[in-house]
């Protein structure tokens, strides 16, 4: 396969916007839907600059070019990205307005594509172009896709039932739970394009987006409790449109755009975090009373039903064993040498696809060794792929889709004997993790008043990590899921303010880097539940962890561990061997005995 020549991309969108009449473009990660992944036809930017990571944007003039992306992605765009094509922005600390701003001419006309952008983002950018005297254009193309040859087509997958036997609510209930909702906020219908939501509010499923399992569509929902689909017709099955039933209309998924215009005098609930600036623009044109509205479904996704947490479980134990089994096989394989990161992914991916359940992974592996540890948010690919030596730290965070739930966990161990310093900080980061794992804290707590219990040993040393300790996660739906999070309030991330609530799925993912030389991170999925306390004057909530695998005790300091701790660790670890020992072969089974054994304790532990 040749390489890419992005020069050459560059030159050619350059030219079409020239044709065209514009002065510059704005390309994002993103596509109709505001997805945080995308199906391959959307992999725009990707294209154009070669970028890999998750979030992303690009601005286009003339004579200049800039690449913008957050924190987690700084090495990651240096290696991908051609520095003599595009300056390096770093955001928050800056943004695409800014740097327009500071680079645009008077006259001067910038496109975007209103189908990949919210609403607030367009309207702030054209007034800070306004300002320099230029004007922002909403094209009714895009240019990308001009120029892109063999840019794919969207997924034609069909969709598939999710029964209510797994969803523990019928889709008809959901709708009649919406209807009440605009009927009680005086409403007549609202707009859903999440494709997440659209994929619970209906119980569907689809393979349009890797690793996510939802499929392509927009709804209206309406306060009758009736609803409009719009989805390509090849993707529904008898079984689909039979489960879907008469009260909810079905559509080609290009006549939502039109379908709005039909809402004149309409009062229309609109997501400005979900719903992208052609809708708004559409709504407005047509006449239509919009009111600003988090999705209706988001919610109550997000809170999960006895028989959706009852699935989640399950499909933790079934990860676990496959996780398990892969540490041993680590321990047994790493030390020989000749082993590297995509090989090591691969036998994960093995041992997961060996339980005959697994859908499809949860995410793309993040299999880091050594320095490559250090970056986060890292993805491996032939040329990052590096070899597991002797002496250093494997970070390996992956997850799973089942058909019962989703799954994401991470492991940090050891590849040989690991330093002082490498132990210090691995119990540092575990003694944050159980100090939120056994958090109890009033109800209406929000995320960002818990982040600070995980970070507090690290601070301690004077050292932190740049990502949020905890994010939501769906039920056999995205393995990142608002509105909830546990992270820092500053920043203006969304979810941290959200009040946790009984039901919510979270991570506990607290984690330490040292650029050129290491990550750790130990990641577990909890449950929000109620916290039972003899005296209580309030209601209060905890933690149920429902991730099950050996966490590396050999990179545990008994000495910084305090004796509840160490009782918690072994406790974890007893639970871990109960759940996973039925599924496991003798011999398995006898290194996961081994490897659950109690802590050492110190004489004198400390609290360090």
């Amino acid at each position: 396969m040749s390489t890419p020549d992005y020069r050459a991309r560059l030159a050619k969108l350059r030219a079409e916007l020239a044709r065209r009449g514009l002065d510059g473009f704005v390309i994002p990660i993103s596509d109709e839907h505001m997805s945080e992944y995308v199906g391959a036809y959307a992999q725009r930017l990707a294209w154009l600059t070669g970028f890999g990571g998750s979030a992303g944007t690009a601005a286009v003039l003339p004579a200049k070019a800039a690449i913008f992306v957050d924190g987690r992605y700084t090495v990651q765009v240096r290696d991908q990205v051609d520095g003599s094509l595009y300056d390096y922005v770093g955001v928050p600390q800056s943004s695409v307005a800014e740097w327009l701003g500071a680079n645009v001419s008077a006259g001067q006309k910038i496109g975007y594509d209103p189908w990949l952008h919210g609403i607030d983002w367009a309207r702030g950018l054209a007034k800070a172009l306004e300002a320099k005297g230029a004007e922002l254009v909403a094209v009714e193309s895009n240019p990308v896709d001009a120029v892109w040859d063999d840019q794919p087509a969207p997924s034609d997958a069909p969709v598939t039932v999710y029964d209510t036997r797994q969803a523990g609510q019928s889709a008809a209930d959901k709708r009649a739970v919406i209807a009440d909702w605009l009927k009680t906020q005086g409403l007549d219908t609202t707009v859903m394009t999440a494709l997440d939501s659209i994929a619970w509010t209906f119980n569907i499923r689809g393979s349009d987006v890797a690793h996510t399992p939802v499929g392509l569509a927009f709804a209206l929902l309406h306060a009758d409790a009736t609803a409009d689909l719009f989805i390509a017709p090849e993707k529904l099955t008898d079984a689909v449109r039979a489960h879907l039933g008469n009260s909810v209309r079905i559509h080609d998924r290009d006549a939502f755009e039109g379908a709005l215009a039909g809402l004149a005098g309409k009062k229309v609930a609109v997501d400005p975090d979900r719903a992208v600036a052609a809708i708004f623009t559409a709504l407005e044109a047509a006449g239509a009373h919009i009111a600003r509205h988090r999705d209706p479904a988001v919610l109550p996704k997000a809170i999960k039903n006895d028989t959706e947490l009852g699935g989640t479980r399950a499909a933790h134990v079934r990860d676990g064993v496959a996780v398990a089994r892969f540490l041993k096989w680590m321990e047994e394989t790493a030390p020989q040498g000749g082993l590297d990161e995509l090989g090591a992914a691969a036998k994960l991916r093995a041992f997961r696809d060996e339980s005959g359940a697994l859908v499809d992974l949860s995410f793309d592996t993040i299999s880091a060794a050594g320095p490559n540890g250090a970056l986060p948010h890292y993805k491996v690919d032939e040329t990052t792929n590096r070899k597991i030596e002797t002496g250093t730290l494997y970070l390996v965070d992956s997850g799973g889709q089942y058909a019962d739930g989703t799954t994401d966990i991470t492991r940090t161990i050891a590849i040989g004997t690991p330093t002082a310093e490498m132990r210090r900080r691995f119990t540092q980061v575990l003694k944050g993790h159980i100090a939120l794992a056994t958090a109890r804290f009033p109800k209406g707590t929000r995320g960002s008043q818990l982040d600070i219990l995980a970070r507090q040993y690290l601070w301690a040393d004077g050292v932190d990590y740049a990502h949020g300790t905890g994010h939501g996660v769906g039920a056999y739906l995205a393995v990142h899921e608002g509105p909830q999070r546990i992270a820092k309030p500053a920043g203006g991330q969304a979810g941290t303010e959200e009040p946790l609530h009984a039901g919510m799925i979270l991570s506990n993912e607290p984690g330490y880097y040292k650029a050129g030389h290491f990550g750790i991170r130990i990641e577990n999925l909890v449950i929000v539940v109620p916290a039972r306390i003899d005296g209580a004057e309030e209601e209060m909530l905890g933690f149920e962890t429902i991730t099950f695998a050996p966490i590396a005790r050999d990179l545990v300091e008994p000495a910084l561990l305090s004796p509840a701790e160490a009782d918690w660790l072994d406790a974890y670890h007893a639970q871990v061997f109960e759940k996973l020992a039925p599924g496991m072969s003798e011999g398995d089974r006898a290194w996961l005995e081994a490897a659950c054994a109690p802590i050492a304790r110190a004489p004198a532990a400390l609290a360090a």
